[in-house]
Order: C-alpha cells, then sequence, then structure tokens
C-alpha cells in the first residue's frame, strides 16, 4: 500500500494522452495549423475549374451578354395568322391538362371540368392569363390573347362546355374605314 493511501494505476487512469510539451506542440499543431491547410487546399481546388477565357473569339458578345439589361422588347410580326385552340393546346397546355399534373383537370376529363366550366369564360380566360394555383400566367408569352382564349375553349368544350371560339380582333385599318363610312350614312 501506498503513504498517501491511493494507488498509483488510479492516477494514471486520469491522465491525459499529452504527457510532455513536445506532445503539447504537435497536439496544438494538428489542432489548428493543420486545418487551415487542409481548408486553403480545398477553396485551390474547387476554385481552380477550368473557366472560359476573356481572350475567347467572341469576348464583345461575351461582355454584351455579361452586361445586358434585364428586360428587352421583342417584336414579332403581329400579322402573323392566330393559332387555333388545338395548337396552343398542344404548344402550351398539354403537359399538365394531360396529365394532371399539380392538379390540373385533365382534357375530356368532363367532371373535373363542370365546376370550372360552371364559372363561364370570361373566368376560365382570367385564370388562363394570370395564373392560378400551381398553373403560371399564360398572357404576354408566345401566345397573343385571343390564341390562349381559344386553348381555353377547346379545353371547356373538351370537358363538355358549349363555349363560342373568341374571333380575331378586327383590323385597325379596316376600323378607321368603317367610321367614314358610318359617319357619311348619317
Amino acid at each position: 500500500m501506498s503513504a498517501n493511501g491511493q494507488d498509483s494505476s488510479h492516477e494514471e487512469a486520469h491522465t491525459g494522452p499529452i504527457k510532455n510539451p513536445k506532445q503539447l506542440l504537435l497536439a496544438s499543431f494538428y489542432a489548428f495549423v493543420l486545418p487551415i491547410f487542409v481548408i486553403i487546399g480545398l477553396v485551390y481546388y474547387v476554385t481552380s475549374s477550368s473557366k472560359p477565357q476573356s481572350e475567347s473569339e467572341n469576348a464583345e458578345k461575351a461582355v454584351a451578354s455579361r452586361i445586358q439589361k434585364v428586360g428587352f422588347v421583342e417584336i414579332r410580326d403581329a400579322n402573323r395568322p392566330l393559332k387555333s385552340g388545338e395548337e396552343v393546346f398542344k404548344a402550351q397546355c398539354s403537359a399538365c391538362h394531360l396529365t394532371g399534373a399539380a392538379g390540373a383537370p385533365k382534357f375530356q376529363d368532363a367532371a373535373a371540368w363542370a365546376a370550372r366550366n360552371a364559372t363561364g369564360y370570361d373566368a376560365l380566360l382570367n385564370s388562363a392569363l394570370k395564373g392560378k394555383n400551381a398553373m403560371g400566367p399564360q398572357g404576354g408569352g408566345d401566345f397573343s390573347d385571343v390564341e390562349i382564349g381559344r386553348a381555353v375553349v377547346y379545353m371547356a368544350n373538351a370537358g363538355g362546355a358549349k363555349f363560342e371560339e373568341p374571333k380575331a380582333p378586327a383590323a385597325p385599318a379596316a376600323d378607321a374605314a368603317a367610321a367614314p363610312a358610318s359617319a357619311a350614312a348619317k
């Protein structure tokens, strides 16, 4: 038995892994300096991927695309023939309305379209142009409001409605010619 009344094996059980100053120095190095080098290495690895060079063949085009404005004006042919409701449906609406994705009423499903058809053509057109629930707004895209209206009528009529297809708007030249003729008739 020891002089102080304690067992020496009990005392060794409570000591840490660092027994001398050299071990303390190595532990400090590995705990603080080594992670810094690991982080620097990771940053270098991530940022060293290939990047387009500024002296590429289309440097002017690359600069112009980086500094372009957020919005732009696109001029389209206003005199192009209007698409039918079926054409617009196949191009714009079929992705969701054929499968019923995101809660869209399926094409030719009279039960799903009954409540919607009861609201009337104007409400359906407004929902299509401005968006509703998961459906994004269709107005202002590749198709005119009249073409979107034709697609709405095509889908609603396939679901049991009896809506009349919207007609193309009258040409401004025809309206201007008709106004003097009606004024002369009075």
